[in-house]
């Protein structure tokens, strides 16, 4: 019989010993022209003291005996330990009491020795999980259009140049005139995987579900990856980034296909000196009408430390920043939002380190839908492998959409 069982029968003996005491007095009560003597009354009474503290005592020792075992497995709720209710008393009592199981005193990690790698998973005592350590990375899959498609290639027709035309009069000959010409521009998905390996020792025994927590860990780490491919991936078994294409300082009608537009500030590695706020206009100017309803700048934390200085010649600074409704500190340049990417490259010579334009119009990404998760048991014994992939691709789509400032 377990621990709490016998405290239960305890209480439950002592509620039936008032509960007789109680029909005992009430009996006494009811018969009101009898006599009761003092001593048969004094000798119920203490019979009902000696119950009462019998059972007390053995409500203590059984009190002291469940403090022993939960301060032992370090159970959340017992004194010294944390509130929160947990099964590490359970796990203590079955597995080492009942089983002789000493690895429940052991601490644990990924393979099971360094602390730095998760030894201090099962202490005797620990905060619930494990704190998220933030990192930067790209708002691009926020801005950009994101397409389905499980596997294969996602083809775009990208429309340029145009259509000529000519003024005749009525008897003149006509002459040809130029025809609009298609280019097809092909995202192709690449796989993105990991295999982290956890013991199985760890997985049994840690204070928290370190399957889901290693298995999140490789969703926020892909996440991280594809924001970096899209703005500097090579395209080779890996998104193509939108900075890895050809630019040119040609303007929308009479530039190549498949080559973005770029700006130069003026200066190798920086602003203009005597201007350094007109390169914003100019470059919010050449993106044309169509897109500037949803245009957004993008720079590096850094680059926006130092655009956040920037002053027009009236002094007003060129960035201005407020809270939004949901209490979101946003930026401004223009009228037009500022979103930052931690994948831009920071200011140096010859740099592209600010993007503005339509994203959404610009830059196209295909991805699958699922991630996929094999778990293995046996490959790597005694560990457990975790084998994840995701199919994803990307592409700049418009080439008119999307705008950049090289710092040269």
């Amino acid at each position: 019989m377990s621990a709490i069982e016998e405290i239960k029968e305890a209480f439950a003996a002592t509620e039936k010993t008032v509960a007789d005491t109680r029909a005992i007095v009430d009996e006494m009560k009811g018969k009101q022209d009898d006599y009761v003597s003092t001593d048969k009354l004094n000798k119920a009474l203490a019979d009902l003291s000696a119950k009462l503290d019998a059972e007390d005592a053995a409500r203590d020792e059984l009190k002291s005996r469940v403090d022993a075992v939960e301060t032992a497995a370090g159970r959340p709720g017992a004194p010294g330990g944390e509130t929160k209710a947990d099964k590490t008393a359970d796990m203590f009592v079955d597995g080492f009491m009942r089983k002789g199981r000493e690895d429940m005193f052991d601490t644990k990690d990924m393979h099971t020795q360094s602390s730095s790698d998760g030894g201090w998973l099962v202490p005797p005592r620990m905060r619930e999980g494990i704190q998220k350590r933030h990192r930067r990375t790209s708002a691009i899959e926020d801005l950009a259009t994101v397409v389905s498609l499980s596997g294969g290639t996602y083809s775009v027709l990208i429309e340029r140049g145009d259509a000529g035309y000519e003024w005749a009069g009525e008897r003149e000959t006509r002459a040809e005139t130029d025809t609009p010409t298609i280019h097809r521009v092909d995202i192709t998905t690449h796989e993105l995987s990991a295999l982290p390996k956890v013991s199985q020792r760890l997985l049994d025994n840690a204070s928290f579900d370190v399957e889901t927590y290693v298995i999140n860990q490789a969703r926020d780490r892909f996440a991280r990856g594809k924001g970096t491919a899209f703005v500097t991936g090579s395209g080779q078994d890996r998104p193509k980034g939108f900075l890895s294409y050809s630019t040119a300082t040609t303007v929308d009608e009479s530039r190549a296909a498949n080559t973005l537009q770029h700006l130069a500030t003026g200066a190798s590695g920086a602003f203009n000196g005597t201007d350094p706020a007109n390169i914003f206009v100019t470059t919010s100017y050449e993106l044309q009408e169509a897109y500037q309803a949803n245009a957004t700048w993008l720079m590096k934390n850094t680059t926006a430390a130092v655009v956040a200085t920037l002053q027009d010649g009236d002094g007003t600074y060129l960035m201005t920043g407020m809270m939004n409704g949901e209490g979101q500190y946003t930026r401004r340049i223009q009228g037009r939002p500022v979103r930052l990417a931690n994948d831009m490259p920071a200011i140096g010579a010859n740099s592209l380190s600010i993007a503005y334009g339509d994203f959404e119009q610009g830059y196209t990404i295909v991805k699958d839908p699922n991630i996929t998760m094999l778990r293995d048991p046996f490959t790597a014994k005694p560990h457990v492998l975790f084998y994840m992939t995701e199919r994803v691709g990307g592409g700049v789509t418009d080439f008119d959409a999307i705008k950049l400032i090289k710092f040269a």
